[in-house]
């Protein structure tokens, strides 16, 4: 017996080096193709000059910290959710609330509006997704025709629909994505190989995207094919949890943020990291990035309570937002890229 476990034992570690030379053979060969920094490449780009933008809205109505907000398809309304365990929608031109939803758990730590803009879905530490249909009658109960749609085995970090109101894609604390029916709450597809708790998600922007970018507390970033659930690619430069990624408007790379306090893009096609973005009086960890919609720009919102807004091409800061009281939790731009909101745990979201 002893010496079966001996051999076991054996074997764990030869495989574990085997695994370790394999590693640093493909970093090597990522490294030969690696010839030129995206800075360098874009010298000739003009630099973008100083941004002046303001604050035009305060969103304020949440009790607690605000931790995740979505933009509806026509380019108004948004969906937050917070600590205090409420879910509303608001007009963010008029500021008005035009639905408000109480979750049975507080932490609601992931909303999503769907694509038809007739659905919101949110979760949290229920470690479910809900589905809320919202109407236009003002004095319906919207938890009366509430579907609970994902179930996790821990918390769930984050949700979004796929192309159709029909699909969901989850995102949890027990190290799993997952896609799922709305109609049936049936498991469709489920997707493992982060090591740890997934913290954020992003689809592709193609109509025909069949794939998406998840980040989490192993420091990874993987890109996975909804069809097959296996994982494409993987990234793993980060040194601490990424909490956001998000595609690039072309679908051909993708920024991260994580704790670490620097953001990062990945080229999917170059397979590698091609910028980072950071500075040196910068020690705060990043919350969210998000593109503007020419692809020019990364918003990324700080736990130093600031936005910071890159170039993207030339790996400079532009503009540097004050106005939050709080960390900076959510921050996403607007369907139609002329603005975009952030929400924060000092309770309100700003546009």
């Amino acid at each position: 017996m002893a010496t079966q476990e001996v051999q076991v034992n054996e074997t764990l570690v030869h495989l574990k080096t085997e695994s370790e030379t394999l590693k640093s053979k493909l970093e090597e060969e990522r490294a030969k193709l690696h010839d030129v920094e995206l800075h360098q490449v874009a010298e000739k780009v003009e630099g973008l000059g100083q941004f002046v933008m303001k604050t035009r809205r305060t969103l304020k109505g949440h009790g607690n910290k605000v931790l995740c907000m979505d933009w509806c398809k026509d380019k108004r309304r948004i969906v937050s959710s917070s600590q205090d365990g409420k879910v509303i929608v608001w007009d963010a031109f008029t500021t008005n609330k035009e639905h408000a939803v109480t979750m049975p758990c507080t932490w609601v730590m992931a909303c999503a509006y769907a694509p038809s803009g007739c659905a919101v879905a949110c979760g949290g530490l229920d470690n479910k997704c809900s589905v809320y249909p919202l109407s236009l009658d003002k004095n319906e109960n919207l938890a009366a025709k509430k579907k609970s749609v994902a179930m996790h085995t821990n918390y769930l970090s984050a949700c979004s629909f796929t192309n159709s109101d029909m699909q969901i894609l989850t995102s949890s604390g027990d190290g799993t994505c997952a896609l799922w029916d709305v109609e049936s709450g049936q498991l469709l597809q489920s997707f493992h190989g982060h090591a740890a708790d997934v913290l954020c998600l992003d689809l592709a922007p193609s109509e025909t995207g069949n794939t998406f970018v998840s980040g989490g507390c192993d420091k990874k970033a993987n890109v996975w094919d909804m069809r097959s659930g296996q994982c494409i690619q993987s990234f793993e430069t980060h040194e601490s949890d990424i909490n956001s990624v998000r595609y690039y408007p072309s679908g051909d790379a993708f920024a991260s943020g994580s704790d670490d306090a620097t953001c990062r893009l990945y080229d999917l096609r170059a397979d590698r990291e091609v910028a980072i973005y950071s500075k040196e009086s910068i020690i705060f960890g990043v919350s969210s990035v998000d593109f503007s919609l020419s692809g020019r720009l990364l918003f990324a919102g700080y736990n130093d309570y600031t936005i910071n807004v890159w170039d993207v091409l030339k790996g400079t800061r532009v503009s540097i937002l004050f106005g939050h009281e709080n960390r900076v939790s959510t921050l996403r731009v607007s369907p139609d890229g002329t603005s975009f909101c952030t929400g924060s745990w000092d309770h309100t979201l700003r546009v």
